[in-house]
């Protein structure tokens, strides 16, 4: 969680094409909260975010993914959302630390311990004050997604996209109080709804800038 800072963080969740980027931007602006992105959000970032998502450049292996994120978080961290937090903004996120126990833990097979360790690791121990998981099956994500350029992960076939959609649903499980659940079938404005509202109810006054 976000102890000690007067700004609160919060998390968009969900499978590729499940909506999270425009509901990230929409709670943002409807917060007046900073919107921020992983992977890419810093100089640092935005190569990494090639290397990671380019199918077009060489494969990366599993470990090498994973610790590539996790420099890509710990520059975002200490370069974009401390320095907000600290001065009393809310933090919109456009994906943070469950996404790596998502696709790399549950997507790709990895130790879940050993990642959760890293993730720990590269954020100094920042958590999200809310996850907000935008829940859509994944025949409706690569509906959505369908005709449009696959970056690396997309393009892993829906085998895999239902690993991490199955991994989101195992964490909200596990840790209930750290998550919103928002079903993502709805349209953008009914959806942006139930996030306002949920959000409201678990983190009271709105942000400000």
């Amino acid at each position: 969680m976000t102890g000690g800072y007067d700004g609160r963080l919060i998390a968009l969740e969900g499978i590729d094409g499940c909506g999270k980027s425009t509901q990230a931007r929409l709670l943002a602006g409807h917060l007046d909260a900073l919107l921020t992105f992983e992977p890419g959000a810093t100089a640092l970032g935005g190569s990494l975010r090639s290397l990671l998502l380019d199918p077009a450049l060489p494969a990366v292996t599993g470990r090498a993914e994973a610790l590539l994120m996790a420099a890509d978080r710990a520059q975002h961290v200490a370069e974009v959302v401390v320095p907000a937090l600290s001065a009393g903004r809310w933090v919109v996120t456009d994906r943070f630390s469950a996404s790596t126990l998502a696709y790399q833990g549950y997507g790709r097979g990895m130790a879940l311990d050993q990642l959760g360790w890293l993730v720990d690791w590269a954020t100094a121990g920042l958590r999200p004050d809310i996850s907000v998981l935008v829940d859509v099956p994944v025949a409706v994500g690569s509906g959505r997604r369908a005709g449009a350029d696959h970056d690396r992960f997309e393009g892993l076939g829906e085998a895999f996209q239902q690993r991490v959609a199955d991994g989101f649903r195992t964490m909200v499980t596990q840790d209930p109080a750290a998550w919103i659940v928002v079903d993502g079938t709805g349209t953008v404005d009914e959806v942006a709804a139930d996030i306002r509202t949920a959000v409201a109810g678990r983190l009271g006054a709105q942000g400000r800038g």
